[in-house]
């Protein structure tokens, strides 16, 4: 038998072509995706470990807290004596302070570099030679002023400095000038992840990035000394609430977390690889289907001179193992380039990947092999099953074995019931449940494709029509085997399912956005910083002396209890705030917000029971004193305003440090470039600060989502690479099944061009038919979960984005034009003699 299979492969090694590329396709996507992260988590590693070759001990604040009385503790103070205490214990051979913190660095052009949150600010502190074993300069020197300032080398790469060019930077106070003294290599996980890092002379930068002690101390043993027995001696000095973890200890967590976020990333590419190889599997069972089909009268012969079911079954497995074998290592092969073009992707995206070598693990080596063969026998098992169970007598009187009715009816039933489950699933109020019960409709789905593609099928033929015989004849021969024609467009479908319901769910999150942003948000500018920390109350008195500005009100946050749940209160100017916001309230008003009273979010005054004119208690977190206040007004909350808002005159004094998140500007003419100009120009162009109206509030978030998606399309294009071949692969072998049948109609008049035409518009329409389907089931993924969004974002509703559902219906009617190209081509030069002398 296993010759026998052999034999069968060999020969019909073209008609297993596209089976081949597509399981091939999809191991490459997944040992493309394993080794990829291997690699990346392995470079990242080996970068990150050169990181603590300085560090054998770190002294670090324990994290802060509560004590055992439940009040907030203050961090550990690791000042400049504890710093020269470490250095001076026995075993200690140099130990250095670091402070870090956000630091905004201008480029040629003004804008920020290296975005919001990796642009990061640090010291230099030098050691007895002179030297910060941190950073390895390249070019000039290290900073010893406020006057300098050192880049590493991938931000001077990327902004043109050079040394001796001033540049511009600032933390959360005025923009500072500096002269760039020096260029650095640095091993830095941020840097190396695509930030950026500055670094400043040690008293410059304790004072820039305002702090009075070090946020770590590092300290270096000597020649001879283990970590172990110099983290004994450091322990001997701790102050209270510090530890003291050695570089090894270090290293390892780095380690774990590198570890977490590769695999994070594996999930999700893996996730996309899986729904490639699902697509995968309508295709070999299709072919191994149409491949049994043809070899009936063979099977029956081997039945008839002894044969078991099971041999015949076997025969029909070990082929597909022997094509799942070839196409695995075929694609464990191509995807040694995946993972190559995927490491080039990220870094032409600006991610600068850490260099390394390639890392193939041997389980990546067999995971790629056990898939590519066992998703192939898995698809092949039910052809071979139903080809064994033909009664040998029965299978010589007939070349193709057709499917009865009563499978037909099984299968729709099952379907129907499937579909029915999922149904019940998808309206639990469970989040998990409802994504269970919106997998389980599409495998019901399709399973019922069959069912579906005979109304589908009747109701082109009015479009099908102008194109006369050949029409009808591809009208015809789409609906002649529906499970056919059903297993090759679920291929289609499956893919545009999840693309059309992501869409859908994306659209409408924008436009949600959007309308919380017209809604909420009357201000026409909110000025906050580049990483949305805090901004100094200075911005605001700036914005004030402008000329033009109408109103203006800081959002200074505060936390709390308010009676008794946690709460964040926001403090703002209660004579503009009204100005500013666009509240919808239940009851009260943002008139009678003033001195001793708070506006309250409709979940708070349910859960409390609170209306207009009622008091409740609010303690802060930060002196823990309580205060009463009074209900101004009750208003509905959402995602950009909710929490308590209370005067600033009733925050103020509950803060140790008076800062800013936001603060919210309206002008007298309205938004425009000169009003945007003018906030800007009175901030000193600072780096550090954004100013956005409503449509960069909406946009920051759209633009996040909308690029997610275009990711989540790249992923989904191997899905519907493969089902594209999944159309190919059906068409060429129908071709070749309908010999006998082709050859009859060139005999009686149809011409070349007209059997090109037949086999087209048949491929249309069952990409079509795969594309409807997946719109239609995308469309209502999209309304289901859009169900449970609606209740948690008020301003959510469901948009159909008709443009980009025409643009899916183009490019299935493009793909079936395309993949009917080789198949009609095969089919017109068929010659018709030798045609319908075929069996």
């Amino acid at each position: 038998m296993f010759r026998t299979a052999l034999r069968n492969v060999l020969a019909h090694k073209a008609r297993l072509l596209m089976t081949v590329l597509a399981v091939m396709l999809g191991v490459a996507f997944v040992s493309g995706t394993l080794v990829f992260t291997d690699t990346f988590g392995n470079a990242y590693k080996n970068k990150s470990a050169k990181s603590f070759d300085h560090v054998s001990v770190a002294i670090q604040p324990d994290g802060g807290g509560s004590s055992e009385d439940g009040e907030s503790k203050e961090p550990a103070r690791l000042t400049d004596g504890l710093l020269k205490k470490a250095a001076a214990l026995p075993g200690a051979e140099s130990a250095i302070g670091s402070v870090n913190g956000f630091t905004a660095l201008a480029d040629k052009d003004g804008k920020l570099v290296g975005g919001e949150w990796g642009t990061t600010g640090s010291n230099y502190y030098p050691g007895k030679d002179g030297k910060d074993p941190r950073y390895a300069f390249t070019k000039g020197a290290a900073p010893k002023s406020a006057a300098d300032i050192a880049l590493d080398s991938r931000t001077a790469e990327r902004t043109g400095f050079k040394v001796g060019d001033t540049v511009r930077y600032s933390t959360d106070g005025p923009v500072r000038s500096a002269k760039v003294s020096g260029i650095f290599d640095t091993d830095d996980g941020s840097v190396v992840a695509g930030g950026s890092l500055v670094v400043l002379d040690n008293t410059t930068a304790l004072k820039a990035l305002n702090k009075t002690e070090y946020d770590e101390i590092d300290v270096k043993a000597a020649a001879g000394t283990s970590e172990s027995a110099l983290k004994s001696s450091v322990e001997k000095i701790l102050p209270k609430d510090t530890d003291a973890v050695t570089g090894g200890q270090l290293s390892d967590d780095q380690d774990r977390m590198i570890e977490q976020q590769t695999s994070s990333m594996s999930q999700v590419l893996l996730i996309f690889a899986g729904i490639a190889l699902f697509v995968g599997i309508f295709i070999i069972a299709n072919t191994f289907t149409m491949l049994v089909a043809q070899r009936t009268k063979e099977l029956a012969l081997m039945r008839a001179v002894g044969a078991s079911r099971r041999q015949v079954t076997r025969s029909v497995l070990i082929e597909a193992f022997l094509v799942g074998l070839v196409a695995a290592v075929a694609g464990f092969g191509l995807g040694l380039g995946v993972s190559v073009g995927l490491e080039s992707l990220m870094n032409s995206g600006g991610a600068s990947l850490p260099d390394g070598p390639l890392v193939i693990a041997p389980t990546t080596i067999v995971v790629a092999l056990l898939i590519g063969v066992v998703v192939t026998m898995l698809a092949a098992w039910l052809p071979g099953r139903r080809a064994a169970k033909i009664p040998p007598v029965a299978a010589m009187n007939s070349v193709h074995a057709t499917p009865t009715t009563r499978g037909l009816v099984v299968r729709n039933t099952i379907g129907s019931l499937i579909v029915a489950f999922g149904m019940v699933l998808l309206f639990m109020d469970d989040n998990y449940v409802m994504a269970g019960g919106a997998g389980i409709i599409l495998v019901g789905v399709i399973v019922l494709t069959p069912l579906l593609s005979r109304p589908f099928i009747a109701a082109s033929a009015p479009l099908l029509k102008p194109f006369g015989v050949t029409g009808k004849l591809s009208r015809l021969n789409s609906v002649r085997n529906p499970r056919r024609t059903a297993s090759t467009a679920a291929a289609l479908m499956i893919g545009l399912t999840l693309i059309t319901g992501m869409t859908v769910i994306a659209t409408s999150m924008g436009s949600a956005i959007n309308k919380m942003a017209a809604g909420s948000m009357k201000a026409d500018y909110s000025v906050s910083m580049a990483n949305f920390q805090e901004l100094t109350p200075e911005v605001r008195e700036k914005i004030d002396k402008l000329p033009d500005v109408e109103a203006s009100s800081p959002l200074r946050t505060a936390y709390g209890e308010a009676d008794g749940s946690y709460s964040v209160i926001n403090g703002v100017d209660p004579k503009s705030f009204g100005k500013l916001v666009g509240l919808d309230f239940t009851s009260g008003s943002v008139d009678d917000l003033k001195a001793g009273t708070a506006l309250v979010d409709t979940d708070t005054a349910k859960d409390k029971g609170l209306k207009a004119g009622d008091t409740f208690p609010l303690k802060f977190d930060e002196d823990g004193k309580t205060v009463r206040l009074k209900v101004a007004g009750v208003y509905e909350g959402n995602e950009m305003l909710n929490g308590l808002f209370a005067p600033t005159s009733v925050v103020d004094p509950h803060l140790s440090k008076l800062v800013d998140k936001q603060v919210l500007v309206k002008m007298k003419g309205g938004a425009s470039d000169r009003a945007e100009n003018a906030i800007v120009d009175a901030l000193g162009d600072n780096p550090a600060i954004t100013v956005q109206d409503k449509d960069d509030v909406s946009n920051a978030v759209a633009g996040g989502i909308n690029l997610i998606l275009n990711m989540l399309y790249g992923l989904l294009a191997m899905a519907i690479l493969i089902a594209v071949l999944g159309v190919i692969n059906t068409l060429a072998m129908s071709v070749f099944e309908r010999k006998h049948e082709i050859g009859m109609l060139r005999a009686i008049g149809l011409d070349r061009a007209k059997v090109k035409q037949m086999v087209r518009l048949e491929s249309v329409v069952i990409s079509l038919f795969g594309a409807v389907l997946g719109i239609g089931l995308g469309l209502f993924m999209g309304w289901a979960v859009g169900g449970s969004i609606a209740e948690k974002v008020a301003t959510y509703s469901m948009e159909i984005p008709v443009g980009r559902i025409v643009i899916f219906l183009a490019i299935a009617a493009v793909v079936g034009v395309m993949a009917a190209v080789w198949p009609a081509r095969s089919a017109a030069r068929l010659n018709p003699l030798m045609a319908i002398k075929s069996e």
